[in-house]
């Protein structure tokens, strides 16, 4: 975890001397800084995968790695212009687009609402609160076999999305169930 301590002065306007500010004029705070991933890292996923490393691919997929609340492309753009503010949202579905490709994050689409990102690339399902909206992961392998799908003769499943619907334990807790 890493932390920074902001210095402010207590009174900006009153100078000490001759414009030496003493200890006791300065007040500090203790901010905590979330972990960034390495670029480094980033930038090797993404060489991985077949696609050049750009800065705008760096910062698009870095904010998806860090947001793991499946972020829409309007928040990844506005998450992504923090750290790149010449960033355009062109870019951004670009890069979302290249990203999805490459097999690098996934598209998650649950109901008419607009498209959202998941860089969890192992099999899950998706489950959304019917009362915030909030998007979680589920960690599991679906099993066409026991579900009780009948797969009709000639075809031949390649992939299957599992989403869920109902109420995190959050909203359940504060009694929102409807």
């Amino acid at each position: 975890m890493r932390f920074r301590i902001i210095l402010n002065t207590v009174d900006s306007t009153r100078a000490v001397g001759d414009g030496v500010l003493t200890m006791k004029d300065v007040k500090a705070r203790t901010v905590f800084v979330p972990p960034r991933r390495d670029r480094g890292v980033v930038s090797r996923c993404i060489v991985e995968s077949g696609l050049r490393p750009t800065a705008q691919r760096e910062v698009v997929y870095g904010v998806l790695l860090d947001k793991l609340d499946h972020p829409t492309a309007d928040e990844v753009f506005l998450h992504a212009k923090q750290e790149k503010p010449d960033i355009s949202m062109a870019t951004v579905y670009n890069c979302l687009d290249a990203l999805v490709k490459h097999r690098l994050v996934k598209q998650v689409n649950l109901d008419r609402a607009a498209t959202r990102y998941c860089p969890n690339m192992h099999e899950h399902a998706h489950f959304q609160c019917e009362d915030c909206g909030g998007i979680s992961d589920f960690e599991g392998k679906p099993k066409l076999r026991q579900s009780g799908f009948k797969v009709p003769r000639g075809f031949k499943v390649t992939h299957s999305e599992i989403s869920m619907r109902g109420v995190c334990p959050d909203c359940a807790g504060k009694g929102k169930l409807k």
